[in-house]
Parts: C-alpha cells; sequence; structure tokens
C-alpha cells in the first residue's frame, strides 16, 4: 500500500530559489503541453488524419526535442512528470463519472499554490534530497519537520510552495497489517455538521470550529473593504497582507481540525467493523442549492468517503455503497412506508404536520423515531 506523509519544508536562501525555479518550470510544461495538444488535436481535425492525434509520448517527445538552453539547468523529470500528468487528466475528461470531471486547464502563476513532482528525491540523514541541476555548485539537502516514521520505498515527491511555505507529500510503498474480523457491521449517515452511525454521533463542527469560522468571516469583510476603497492597489499595501495571513492561518486551522476528525472516524470505523454502509451522494448537485452550499462543503462528505475507501482497502474491510435513490430518510425503518409528496422531510421537516427537521413520525404505524436513527436503520438494513 501507499501511504502519504505531509510534512513542512524548511530550505535555506539558496535553496528556496531552486524549489521556486522548479515550480516556474513545472508550471511552464504543463501550459506549453496543454498549447501543443489543442494544435495536435486541430491538425488531425483539418486535415482528417487520426495518425496526427496527440498523445503522452508524441508530446512529450516535440516537447524534449525543442528545448531551449535554459531548459538544460533544470530537472528534466520534472518535464516528463508533467506531461505524463497531462496525458492522465486528458483521459479522465472522457470520464465524466470523476468527481472533478473537467477539461484540462492552463495553470495561472498568480495561483496561491505551486508546486512540482519528482521521482529522484531521497531522504538522506533525516533530510530530503533532490535530484541536482546541471550547473549549479552548491546544493544542499532540505530538513522537513511532521514526519512520524519514514519506513518504506519513497515513491514520486510533490512538493508545492503555498503561503510563502514549502511542503512535501512523502508517498511510502509499505506493508500494512491486516486488522483481525469483528464480525460487526455498522451504517453512516452523512449529515450537515454531524455524522450518525450505530453507536452515536462524531460532531463535524465543534465549537471552537465555529469561531474560527466566524473569525474568518471577519477578516473577508475587512479585504473586501479595502478591495472596495482602494481598488487593485489595495493588495500591495501592509495591513492587506497581514491580514491576508491571518485569513490564511485560520484556514489551515480549519483544515487541520476537520482532517483530524475525519481520520479518527474513519479508523474507527475499520478497526470496529468489517462492513460500512454509506450513502452515495451528488455532493455537487447538492451543492447548487443556495441555502446548503456552505454547510455541505464545511461537512467534507468527499472527503470521508475517499478516507475511508482507501482505509477499507488498507485493512480488508467493505464499503458498501447506497444507491443515489434509496429513500433513507423518507422510509420508516419499522414498517418500510415510504413518505411521498406532502409527507416528505425537508430541511426544515414537514410543514404538513409540523414536525421538526430531526424528527421522523411515521402516520402509517405510528412509530415516532430520530431521523438520523431512521436513516441509519434503513441504512442498515440493506446488509441484511
Amino acid at each position: 500500500m501507499i501511504r502519504v506523509q505531509k510534512v513542512r519544508l524548511y530550505p535555506d536562501q539558496t535553496m528556496k530559489k531552486v524549489l521556486d525555479n522548479l515550480c516556474d518550470y513545472r508550471r511552464y510544461c504543463w501550459n506549453q503541453g496543454i498549447a501543443l495538444w489543442n494544435d495536435m488535436y486541430d491538425s488531425s481535425l483539418i486535415l482528417g488524419d487520426k495518425k496526427l492525434k496527440p498523445s503522452e509520448r508524441r508530446v512529450r517527445d516535440e516537447l524534449v526535442a525543442n528545448k531551449a538552453d535554459w531548459q538544460y539547468q533544470l530537472s528534466a523529470r520534472c518535464l516528463q512528470l508533467a506531461i505524463s500528468d497531462l496525458g492522465k487528466a486528458w483521459k479522465n475528461f472522457f470520464d465524466k463519472a470523476r468527481p472533478d470531471w473537467g477539461k484540462p486547464k492552463f495553470k495561472s502563476k498568480k495561483a496561491p499554490r505551486q508546486g512540482f513532482k519528482t521521482d529522484r528525491a531521497k531522504i538522506v540523514n533525516g533530510k530530503l534530497r533532490l535530484d541536482k541541476p546541471l550547473e549549479i555548485k552548491t546544493w544542499y539537502d532540505i530538513r522537513f519537520k511532521g514526519a512520524k516514521s519514514l519506513e518504506g520505498d519513497l515513491k514520486v515527491v510533490s512538493i508545492y510552495r503555498e503561503n510563502d511555505k514549502y511542503w512535501a507529500s512523502l508517498p511510502f510503498e509499505v506493508e500494512i497489517t491486516k486488522k483481525g474480523k469483528t464480525g460487526n457491521k455498522t451504517a453512516v449517515d452523512i449529515n450537515v455538521g454531524h455524522f450518525n452511525y450505530t453507536k452515536g454521533k462524531v460532531d463535524t463542527l465543534p465549537d471552537h470550529l465555529k469561531k474560527l469560522y466566524k473569525r474568518i468571516k471577519h477578516y473577508q469583510r475587512q479585504l473586501a473593504r479595502k478591495r472596495v476603497v482602494n481598488g487593485n492597489k489595495a493588495t500591495k499595501t501592509n495591513n492587506y497582507v497581514k491580514t491576508r495571513a491571518k485569513l490564511q492561518l485560520d484556514y489551515r486551522k480549519v483544515a487541520n481540525i476537520q482532517h483530524n476528525i475525519i481520520h479518527k472516524f474513519t479508523t474507527k470505523l475499520v478497526s470496529d467493523y468489517d462492513k460500512i454502509v454509506i450513502e452515495d451522494l451528488d455532493v455537487k448537485k447538492m451543492q447548487m442549492t443556495h441555502v446548503a452550499s456552505k454547510g455541505l462543503q464545511r461537512s467534507l462528505f468527499g472527503y470521508f468517503r475517499q478516507v475511508l475507501t482507501y482505509k477499507a482497502g488498507w485493512y480488508d474491510k467493505e464499503v458498501v455503497l447506497a444507491d443515489k435513490y434509496y429513500p433513507s430518510t423518507q422510509r420508516c425503518s419499522d414498517c418500510g412506508h415510504i413518505k411521498t409528496g406532502d409527507e416528505k422531510i425537508n430541511l426544515d421537516g414537514n410543514q404538513k404536520y409540523k414536525t421538526k427537521h430531526n424528527e421522523y413520525i411515521c402516520y402509517e404505524c405510528g412509530a415516532i423515531m430520530d431521523r438520523d436513527e431512521n436513516a441509519v436503520a434503513n441504512l442498515l438494513a440493506l446488509l441484511n
């Protein structure tokens, strides 16, 4: 299995320049690759020759053949890996079922995150050593922090710069010890702000996280007000830069808190249960509604499913996806009656019977239950 560790890099001034140059070179190769890919595709259509259609190998060979002198001073693997990722992006473009489906786009130098990849990185004496480019005399290993253990074979390393800080994703190929079978099964009902399962509820929006969101809202308003008053000149002022740094720091704290909650919960699920049922939600379509979009974005539905899926693969556990149209919320877990029409439960409950959003009342059998507990029971019934 591949396990990835994210670490913070602390390069000196010399290595900062090298990393910045490699980030720029990766962006240059990507943009040149897209432009060449589009030209080849247009030529194949105009001339009606399928042999002229672009491919990863043709685009890479063309860029390598037309290298400028300054490109030989940088790592050749940066170009090759950029075109390899571009080829994968074009293949994914023809699979509309993918969550981030879309046509590959040109990368901007104004993007807050810039990075590159290398498969020649090594860890020597607790430091990260990169492939030394040509005509570079001073070359240093980069110290880093954040790794718990460095075991296994190091694969393709991703290095990126964000908020004037440098990070690296270190993927290690390791052997994972399988967890013992428990014979237990559970279901997870995913809601805005909390996850419900057979043993209780996990809060994904705790109070300290809500305070951070309030502070983020305050900083965003300050920045917007500065842009309205000063226009494009606002981004160059010291106060604007300081406020933006505070905003970015709070966003980083929010991400760390949310990821910590998700990882702890998913680890508990794959440790205690052999089969786990979750809903196959179409998150992008759900976010189209103005009322629920912010809560859905903060609840990390897609991230939860992604983490649970790969951890279940690690430990040989099974994740069962309920159908998108399975009425887990509208169905009565006691008698099986499904609410339709005016009886349906919405985000605000049911206006016809004046019920709250967390209440489920079945008017066929008279059962009164918590809405989320009823949904968990219905999802669990799929395993019977």
